[in-house]
């Protein structure tokens, strides 16, 4: 079988891309979109849906602050990653990139077993503090919704090579994905002072 056949046959698999040994774009894409999908569809329902088991009311009681520190390193680790790459220190900024992202990913387990033991805290305060925190909650989770296919994307580009889309994207990922960090900390800290 000639060689471009075999490249071919590969690239319509969503492998090979011209024979680099990089899987295809638009397969990784689409994966990540599923993928996202997926996630976002399962945290829908894990709060709108799942009723918290009481018997677990009081049990790891620690989490919601437990949250707050994984977004507060994942925080600090994107603005490190952030100043390592603006003086070419790339090694510097791969591993700090990859901090935040383990960090990212251990609060998205500790949020899921949170809220699977504790279902939703309500915030139980009326007038401008909860208008306050309402505006942050939901800029928050419209941009997580947002946030997750664009890390999961900029990490593919990174890591498959493709520096010049790496760089495009993470103009956008890493504001998104730093206030979203950021305001999940603000966010405890208003339920902490006005709801734990």
């Amino acid at each position: 079988m000639p060689k471009a056949t075999v490249i071919s046959l590969v690239n319509m698999k969503g492998g090979d891309v011209n024979g680099t040994g990089r899987p295809g774009t638009r397969s990784a894409i689409a994966g990540i979109l599923i993928l996202s999908a997926a996630a976002i569809g399962f945290l829908i329902w894990l709060l709108y849906v799942h009723q918290a088991p009481s018997q677990f009311a009081l049990r790891l009681r620690f989490l919601p602050a437990l949250n707050a520190v994984l977004n507060g390193l994942s925080a600090s680790s994107l603005c490190l990653g952030f100043f390592f790459v603006m003086r070419r220190r790339l090694d510097a900024h791969r591993v700090s990139m990859i901090a935040a992202f383990a960090f990212s990913s251990l609060f998205l387990v500790s949020y899921i077993v949170n809220h699977a033991l504790h279902g939703n805290t309500l915030f139980p305060h009326v007038g401008a503090i909860r208008t306050v925190y309402l505006g942050i909650l939901s800029s928050h989770i419209i941009l997580s919704v947002v946030a997750l296919p664009l890390v999961l994307t900029t990490f593919f580009f990174s890591l498959s090579g493709r520096f010049p889309q790496h760089k495009r994207i993470a103009r956008f990922t890493f504001p998104i994905w730093l206030y979203v960090s950021v305001t999940g900390v603000v966010v405890y800290a208003l339920l902490s002072a006005y709801a734990y």
